[in-house]
């Protein structure tokens, strides 16, 4: 029961992860683009949204990682 919902937990964690990676910038889009804020957001550095959108993925790329060496440890 423990592992499947490690499972669970490893598989959202991985669609997150590849979710935020996906909506990061890069060279001149990103999210900051979609919601307008081509011009400004590229003269002032980042926004408030991709600092956000850092912490996010960060967050959900620990949990993967935690997620991963849990299941190679409760599969051996």
């Amino acid at each position: 029961m423990a592992n499947a919902l490690i499972i669970v937990v490893h598989l959202i964690a991985s669609l997150t992860l590849i979710l935020f990676v996906l909506l990061h910038a890069g060279r001149g889009g990103g999210l900051s683009d979609m919601f307008g804020g081509s011009v400004g957001g590229s003269m002032a550095g980042s926004t408030v949204v991709e600092k956000n959108l850092d912490r996010l993925t960060v967050i959900a790329a620990l949990v993967f990682a935690f997620t991963t060496m849990l299941l190679a440890i409760r599969l051996q």
